[in-house]
């Protein structure tokens, strides 16, 4: 005869530390699911800060030196772009990418190459924006120097971003920070198809939907930790230049 008293319910696991409990239990034995969408998105995302560098840093750069009718439309613009809608950016780039589109014929739509170069369109204008103002303000103390040497505007670029290289770390945090985190565009343009372009933000939101929380909230946790491991080291940069450098 039971009690009735339902002392058994006080020592069932509650719906969230079974979650929990799961979730750890992923992280802890490495997943092979968790592991295989946490790669492709970390490998996307660097590929694509990477183009955003190489385009976004010479960009900011020479618009910050250069003086042309129209400058300040440029800097506007630039501005503006950083705030792209990212649906807007994955909606574009798949009328591109599609059959119909102009380079449809390459087959590149839901395919990881689409997602990296979602990621570049969104990264490269933060990227310019930003080594834009970082280059603006040391023009303002070594332009003068620099125009008595009668250099041109790409040398006088070129000796601005080295000078400045260790501030233009700032600029590559916020490009990993906005494609690591994307969802929008990536879903648009990779379909969000399962071992091939499914990404950690896309992951989450469908797990999320289906109910797998727990696998939801193993890749939540891998996300934060990359972006916390990568601020990290990029401080322990800055700290280990300011000793060095002064």
């Amino acid at each position: 005869m039971r009690s009735g008293c339902g002392c058994d319910d006080l020592f069932e696991p509650s719906p969230l530390s079974q979650t929990l409990q799961e979730t750890f239990s992923r992280l802890w034995t490495l997943d092979r699911d968790v592991l295989a969408i946490a790669w492709l998105s970390l490998r996307v995302s660097v590929t694509a800060v990477g183009i955003g560098l190489v385009l976004g840093i010479p960009l900011g750069a020479l618009i910050a030196v250069a003086r042309f009718p129209g400058r300040g439309a440029v800097v506007g613009l630039l501005n503006t772009f950083m705030g792209l809608p990212p649906v807007i950016v994955g909606l574009i780039l798949y009328l591109a990418l599609s059959r119909s589109g102009p380079f449809g014929a390459f087959g590149l739509l839901f395919t990881p190459a689409a997602m990296v170069a979602a990621q570049a369109v969104l990264a490269t204008p933060l990227v310019a924006a930003l080594t834009r103002q970082v280059i603006a303000d040391a023009e303002a103390h070594l332009g003068e120097q620099l125009r008595s040497l009668h250099l041109s505007a790409p040398q006088r670029a070129g000796v601005l971003i080295y000078d400045a290289r260790f501030s233009l770390v700032t600029a590559a945090l916020a490009a990993f920070g906005r494609a690591i985190s994307e969802i929008g565009a990536v879903l648009v343009v990779g379909g969000n198809i399962d071992g091939h372009t499914r990404t950690m933000t896309t992951a989450i939101s469908l797990e999320t939907q289906k109910g797998d929380l727990s696998l939801a909230l193993a890749l939540g946790l891998v996300l934060m930790s990359l972006v916390l491991a990568v601020n990290a080291a990029a401080a322990l940069l800055r700290s280990h230049v300011a000793r060095a450098y002064g």
